[in-house]
C-alpha cells in the first residue's frame, strides 16, 4: 500500500461521518439543493465531496465500483484502508464512483426488484461544477421546483420511469454535493 492511501481520512471520524451522513441525507431529501461536504481527501481525481461521501457511506459490506478514470491503484488503496469496501464490477456494486461518461451505461447497475427496490446502486457522479441552473426538477422534497446542471436528461428520465426501481445519484464537484433520487421528475 502506498503512503497516499493511508492519509485523507476524517480527522474526527464520528463527528465528520455524522456531518457527512446529514449532508447526504439532506441532499437526497431535497433534490437539487447544493450543499457543502468536507473532511475527506482521496487521491486525484476524487473530489473532497466524493471522498467524504465514500468515508461516510462505504464499509466492508458495501461493494464499490470505480469507473475508468477513478480506478487506480492509489484510489483502491485509499478505499481499502479507509472504508474496507470491496471493489467490484458495476453489476455487483451498491455504490459507484466516476465521471458521467465512464459510469455509462446505467443498465450495468442493479435497479432493485419489485420486492426489494432498495437493492439498487447509488452512483456518485463527479462533475466539473454544480449549479442551480439547467434542468428543472420537481417531485417529492421539492417545494415548487429546483434546477440542477445535469450531464444529460434522457438517462435520468428513463431511470425515473423505473420507479420504484432504479438508481439514485449523488453529484459532486469540489466540496459541493447534490442528489437526484429516482422519484424526481425532470423537465427541459
Amino acid at each position: 500500500m502506498r503512503d497516499e492511501g493511508l492519509t485523507g481520512g476524517f480527522a474526527d471520524p464520528a463527528i465528520e461521518a455524522a456531518h457527512g451522513f446529514r449532508a447526504a441525507l439532506m441532499a437526497m431529501a431535497k433534490p437539487g439543493t447544493i450543499a457543502e461536504i468536507t473532511g475527506g481527501t482521496a487521491p486525484e481525481p476524487v473530489s473532497a465531496a466524493a471522498a467524504s461521501l465514500l468515508l461516510t457511506l462505504c464499509d466492508p459490506e458495501t461493494p464499490l465500483y470505480l469507473a475508468p478514470g477513478h480506478d487506480s491503484a492509489a484510489i483502491q488503496d485509499w478505499v481499502a484502508f479507509h472504508t474496507g469496501a470491496p471493489i467490484v464490477a458495476a453489476r455487483d456494486a451498491r455504490f459507484a464512483l466516476g465521471r458521467w461518461p465512464a459510469l455509462l451505461p446505467l443498465s450495468d447497475y442493479a435497479i432493485g426488484t419489485a420486492e426489494y427496490p432498495d437493492r439498487s446502486a447509488t452512483l456518485i457522479v463527479e462533475l466539473p461544477s454544480l449549479e442551480a441552473a439547467g434542468t428543472r426538477l420537481t417531485g417529492p422534497g421539492i417545494e415548487a421546483s429546483a434546477a440542477l446542471n445535469l450531464p444529460e436528461q434522457a438517462a435520468f428520465q428513463a431511470n425515473a420511469a423505473l420507479y420504484p426501481q432504479g438508481c439514485d445519484f449523488f453529484f459532486t464537484a469540489g466540496s459541493t454535493l447534490a442528489a437526484l433520487p429516482r422519484t424526481t421528475r425532470l423537465e427541459a
